[in-house]
């Protein structure tokens, strides 16, 4: 472990061996934290725990689940990690750990051990075979947890000042992961060391940083007008914290990707509630709040992002660079359930809620560009999507970039799924 790196980033560092090391050290970080004996140290090595550890121990006291989120150079960025209580105060389905650790680089919640599943699994499920019966279950679950969450942020809706803004610590997902965490410099952090000046290599095309940044996308006949550098670019200048107080703040989970939800069936029913609330807020720019689950719960699946070796295998895409457009063409399509929770987000939160801000004189003009572009740092900064960098390969990296410059820019002419979604959610629409 070098003189840098925390305790938590070595034990993720090491699990990818898979060589007992991992378990050994965790060990040690129990014991030093909570002064327990840990046995039967488990680590999962799941597709959705791209930024975090998660797994499982035993003790004298029964079985119990342990999770922690780390980000590299956390330890000079701002805001605190794992504020549990903020959840549960404020009313929403959350469960309590019981034991919790905010110390820098060494971030852990320990919960009493379920068996239910995670959502995520329950929907990639439903993504390989599709259950009418079962689908109507899941979205029911998600369109209660919709109602839930956005009574909490009508609730606490209220102005924010740009430091409130800047403080909390869901901008490590977005912003923080766009620059160099000690200097602020940009391009910097996982954007620089992820694309720029790395190769790009796509079925049908190979481009350096230099073509792949100023190339348009042509994604089914539909072009964008943006590239990929215009967006990131745009969202440097944007998406900077301090520039997000502008539509007031709410408290939010800011992180609930359905690895962070709990599954449970009640007869033909079913509730969902949160767990690992790392980016947890009180003064959650409110743009932000619902921009991770909307991706990484509908955009991210079925299949690209989390098991992009299983895509390549069911999808298919192409792609011609001629004259500066890159020209992609992908059979890729929303599974039935991805449709239908997109459906829910539109009608029974982003729409309501964009109407609150609008109501109450806080709606930014430009408030379709922050979503989209808060939209498109999500699958390109979570991880790296370029083929062979990680896991990714030729066709679920040209997929992904696909569906990011889809989410981020808007097209030139024509339309997809994702303009009529902000269609349909603009309070704006027919004034």
């Amino acid at each position: 472990m070098t003189a840098q790196s925390s305790r938590t980033a070595e034990i993720r560092h090491r699990a990818k061996s898979r060589d007992g090391t991992a378990e050994a050290l965790l060990k040690d970080l129990l014991r030093d934290l909570f002064q327990v004996d840990a046995s039967n140290v488990k680590i999962n090595h799941d597709q959705y725990s791209l930024n975090s550890l998660n797994g499982f121990f035993d003790t004298e006291d029964g079985e119990f689940f342990f999770k922690f989120h780390q980000e590299e150079g956390e330890e000079v960025m701002s805001g605190e990690y794992y504020r549990a209580d903020i959840l549960a105060k404020a009313g929403l389905p959350v469960d309590q750990p019981v034991l919790m650790s905010v110390l820098p680089g060494e971030q852990i919640l320990v919960y009493r051990r379920r068996r239910d599943p995670r959502f995520s699994d329950v929907l990639r499920e439903l993504d390989l075979s599709d259950d009418p019966r079962r689908r109507a279950m899941a979205v029911a679950a998600e369109r209660k947890l919709n109602h839930e969450v956005l009574d909490v942020y009508l609730e606490t809706l209220h102005p924010i000042t740009p430091d409130q803004a800047a403080a909390e610590p869901v901008n490590r997902l977005f912003f923080e992961r766009l620059i160099d965490p000690a200097t602020g410099a940009f391009p910097g952090g996982r954007f620089k060391s992820f694309y720029v000046d790395r190769e790009f290599a796509f079925p049908g095309a190979s481009l350096s940083w230099d073509e792949f940044s100023n190339t348009r996308f042509r994604i089914n006949g539909v072009e964008y007008a943006e590239t990929v550098g215009d967006l990131f670019v745009a969202s440097h200048a944007r998406i900077d914290p301090r520039r997000l107080a502008d539509a007031g703040g709410v408290t939010a989970h800011g992180d609930a990707h359905n690895a962070n939800v709990w599954f449970s069936e009640s007869g033909d029913a079913a509730s969902l509630s949160f767990f690992d609330p790392a980016f947890a807020g009180e003064h959650v720019p409110t743009l932000l709040a619902e921009v991770k689950t909307t991706f990484h719960n509908v955009l991210a699946h079925p299949l690209w992002l989390y098991d992009p070796a299983v895509a390549a295998e069911i999808y298919d895409a192409k792609a011609e660079l001629s004259g500066g457009v890159l020209d992609v063409t992908t059979n890729w399509t929303p599974s039935p359930v991805r449709k239908d929770l997109l459906g829910v987000k539109a009608a029974d939160m982003w729409k309501l809620l964009l109407k609150a801000l609008d109501d109450r004189g806080i709606l930014p003009d430009d408030w379709r560009r922050v979503v989209k572009l808060s939209l498109f740092l999500c699958p390109t900064l979570v991880m790296n999507l370029r083929a062979g960098a990680t896991f990714h390969n030729p066709t679920s990296s040209l997929i992904g970039f696909s569906l990011a410059v889809m989410a981020g820019s808007e097209p030139v002419a024509g339309t997809d799924f994702l303009t009529e979604f902000f269609d349909a959610i603009d309070p704006r629409a027919g004034a």
